[in-house]
């Protein structure tokens, strides 16, 4: 995959972000892929599938690997979780 590309989130369509990987994550990047659209379908509907499957409220956005292409849920706690890493171009 080419870092330079911004990827689309596959849920919504909108322009992924760059967010900084925390020093302590076994990521091995510098940043991952992130959607922080809030009306995405999969990070809207994660609110009731956390509250059903685990009893608390969470939710998650759709996150992806700049270096192998994986991809798979971040789990957040509020809409802003997160944000705060985001990295601005």
């Amino acid at each position: 995959m080419n870092q330079q590309e911004t990827p689309k989130c596959p849920h919504c369509e909108v322009k992924m972000k760059k967010w900084r990987t925390p020093a302590d994550s076994t990521w091995g990047t510098i940043f991952q892929w992130i959607c922080f659209n809030d009306e995405c379908p999969y990070f809207v509907r994660g609110w009731d599938h956390i509250m059903e499957t685990q009893k608390v409220t969470a939710s998650y956005r759709h996150r992806l690997n700049p270096e192998t292409g994986t991809s798979g849920p971040l789990p957040v706690w509020t809409y802003n979780a997160h944000k705060d890493r985001i990295i601005e171009d």
